[in-house]
């Protein structure tokens, strides 16, 4: 082997160099383990700290932010994800631990987030391709709050491609869960956004819902079942325009099958004195369904290209009654014109509806009737209060239809032709 021709006072001058550098990556090494850890201890981290890069395979990231999701648990600490071009490919199967927050850095995008040439969205952004696990399941005292949740394989124009994913976001069904955050969160070609249907002998409590926008292709935002102690949604907007920005708006086709597997927008079961305010959807079957075991306040909404606005329902006189104001409902698609109804009430309890107004119409995203049958339909035993509401876009002879066992009064109503109703 031929003899180096380096002087020796060079290869000094080299072997001190390595050795510096040597020392500088150790260095900053160290720095970074301690920064990671010093970022543990103090709660707040990173996604990319972790090891949840653009650039990984979904279950690689998956992974590890699991992992970190387990480590910040006992710290009630957060997780941030960083804005990132395209976002992160991510598989489901995540469970978000008690105590720990998802934070990205969005409002609710209601017509989407865009990539330079509008392919598709960006930023705090989960991809999902997963098809046969729900993406995250939520235990007590957690939060997802600025976060949007994209399914690029969801089809937006062909009807006979609809992809049936499971639930984004759901809870855990095998213990209580309480105290739950969900806050300004985008879905994108979601199928089930949001399930919180606890399991006997389970329950959830104090889950808020706000500022969360999508437009489900099951028909199905958010589902609440045996939540005792106040379920909040609240400031929440579906609408098949919602990726309008990067040019994935859902045609006439595809929302018609949406409306055609007749389920309900928001659905709500066994809850204690619900809160909802402030409520859109279009183009699906049902707005807001009440179940047989809830009572509650809803107020300020408009239920747009439905078949049915408000479905309610009650198993007893007691705590089955509802207070319903400042609301709009334009009911307009079905099969038959019959079954078109605004606001459907049955069974038991007291329903008092103040300043709903129903105009329906027609509305070319859609297929539809034009019309409704009437504004309001009562069968069973329950009893209505109408007051200051008006009637329009109905083809029946009346706008009221009551059964002989239920009971409705009207105050300050007017009909189609503006006239005072008296009923």
């Amino acid at each position: 082997m031929a003899e180096s021709n380096i002087p020796n006072d060079r290869m000094q001058d080299y072997d001190a160099m390595k050795t510096k550098c040597s020392t500088f990556l150790f260095t900053l090494l160290l720095v970074c383990l301690f920064t990671a850890s010093e970022a543990y201890a103090q709660g707040y981290l990173s996604v990319q700290a972790v090891g949840v890069l653009p650039g990984n395979t979904p279950q690689t990231n998956r992974d590890n932010l699991q992992a970190a999701i387990d480590r910040m648990s006992p710290l009630g600490g957060v997780l941030y994800v960083e804005p990132v071009e395209g976002g992160y490919p991510m598989q489901g199967g995540l469970v978000l631990r008690r105590n720990v927050t998802l934070l990205g850095a969005h409002g609710p995008t209601g017509r989407g987030t865009a990539l330079p040439d509008r392919s598709g969205p960006t930023g705090s952004l989960f991809v999902i391709t997963d098809r046969e696990h729900p993406f995250l399941t939520v235990e007590s005292a957690s939060q997802v709050r600025g976060i949007q949740f994209y399914y690029p394989e969801q089809t937006w124009n062909d009807a006979d491609r609809i992809i049936a994913y499971p639930p984004t976001i759901q809870l855990a069904t095998e213990q209580n869960v309480q105290g739950v955050t969900l806050s300004c969160l985008t879905f994108y070609g979601e199928y089930f956004a949001m399930d919180f249907r606890a399991v006997a002998p389970h329950i959830c409590e104090q889950i808020l819902f706000e500022h969360c926008y999508g437009y489900p292709l099951s028909g199905q935002f958010i589902a609440i079942d045996r939540c005792y102690d106040v379920p909040r949604i609240l400031h929440c907007h579906v609408n098949p325009a919602n990726m309008r920005e990067f040019k994935r708006t859902f045609t006439r086709p595809v929302i018609d099958a949406v409306v055609h597997r007749k389920t309900f927008t928001y659905w709500i079961d066994h809850t204690d004195n619900a809160q909802l305010m402030d409520l859109f959807t279009f183009g699906n079957y049902g707005g807001i369904y009440l179940g047989n075991e809830t009572y509650g306040q809803l107020t300020n909404f408009n239920f747009d290209c439905v078949g049915v606005g408000i479905y309610k329902t009650g198993s007893q006189w007691k705590n089955r009654n509802w207070q319903i104001a400042q609301g709009s409902i334009i009911a307009n698609v079905g099969e038959r014109l019959e079954d078109v109804h605004p606001i459907l009430i049955e069974g038991k309890g007291h329903t008092s509806l103040a300043n709903v107004e129903c105009f329906s119409g027609d509305n070319p995203a859609l297929t539809n009737l034009g019309a409704s049958w009437d504004y309001i339909t009562v069968n069973g035993e329950a009893s209505v209060t109408l007051t200051g509401c008006r009637m329009q876009g109905y083809k029946a002879d009346s706008p009221i239809h009551v059964s002989p066992t239920a009971k409705l009064h009207a105050i300050g109503c007017e009909d189609r032709d503006n006239n005072l109703l008296s009923y």
